[in-house]
């Protein structure tokens, strides 16, 4: 369901409020982004992102509140993850 691939694609569209250009950041297509995030919000069963479409005024996308907590959840969780795993290297290894 998460990985760190897709909560910076979330952090990006947080950051630069589109899609596209998180896309693009990440190297990837814009159809293939849409597709992660919609896996994301199936497999999950919550919205994530909330796009307005381009024209005349511009468009965007931002995250939902849930999706804000999501990727703060998901960061304590690989920073707990990791601070574990060099404990247990530490015991294991002497270092």
């Amino acid at each position: 369901m998460l990985s760190d691939y897709r909560v910076r694609l979330l952090t990006l569209i947080d950051e630069t409020g589109s899609l596209a250009e998180a896309a693009s950041r990440m190297g990837l297509s814009y159809r293939r982004a849409w597709g992660k995030v919609r896996e994301i919000e199936e497999n999950l069963a919550v919205k994530l992102v909330v796009s307005a479409a381009g024209g005349a005024g511009g468009g965007g996308s931002t995250l939902t509140a849930e999706a804000r907590s999501l990727v703060e959840r998901y960061r304590r969780f690989r920073s707990a993850a990791e601070q574990h795993l060099a404990r247990e290297f530490a015991a294991a290894f002497g270092r």
